[in-house]
């Protein structure tokens, strides 16, 4: 079994596990507000400290199901799901994201442009927008910002044969997996980054 393979299954596993509590929390929060025992608690600083903490974190799990989750070859995401997943990107990030697209998508794509936009984020920590569009060639993640973060050797994961790959971080591992998974759904990768922006194609 391929290591990316064995890493999805492992993510997929922990995202399902992750899920039942999350939601039971925020039922439980739920029934606090309506509670007449704790008047006025909805509204109080900690109550929604603790409510906006849950949907932070069942939004996360959401993201990494698909960005590093098994996807079957058969399995499809809406465009509306994949919108969703977006919005939650911009509602805890400096990233602005537009989406050009319509119709459903394969969910091995979805995880591809999860993990492509993970990559250019990385090179966008003081913020910028991309533009996501599919065409006839396939799709484009295409990047501005007003000064990125460049790190060609990182980067050089997404080679098809780099020279020299330094080991990856936790925060990095979006790289090795992009590179992995394109070549096992035999997508070719390509991308460019410059001081302004980036672009990454598959």
């Amino acid at each position: 079994m391929a290591a990316e393979h064995l890493a999805a299954l492992v993510s997929s596993r922990l995202c399902h596990d992750l899920v039942s509590p999350l939601g039971a929390i925020g039922n439980g929060l739920e029934l606090l507000e309506l509670s007449g025992d704790f008047p006025g608690i909805a509204k109080s600083g900690e109550m929604m400290l603790i409510a906006e903490s849950v949907e932070v974190a069942r939004a996360r799990v959401r993201w990494f199901r698909v960005a590093f989750g098994h996807a079957a070859p058969d399995q499809r995401l809406s465009g509306a799901e994949l919108q969703a997943l977006l919005a939650d990107v911009e509602k805890g990030g400096r990233i602005r994201i537009r989406l050009d697209a319509e119709g459903d998508l394969p969910r091995i794509e979805a995880r591809l442009i999860l993990l492509a936009l993970m990559c250019l984020e990385s090179a966008m920590p003081w913020g910028g927008s991309v533009l996501i569009c599919r065409g006839a060639s396939g799709w484009r993640l295409v990047a501005e910002a007003s000064r990125t973060k460049l790190d060609p050797a990182l980067w050089s994961w997404l080679d098809t044969e780099p020279d020299r790959r330094p080991a990856p971080g936790s925060a990095e591992v979006q790289f090795p997996l992009l590179s992995s998974f394109a070549r096992a759904a035999e997508r070719r990768l390509t991308w460019e980054l410059d001081e302004t922006g980036g672009e990454i194609s598959f």
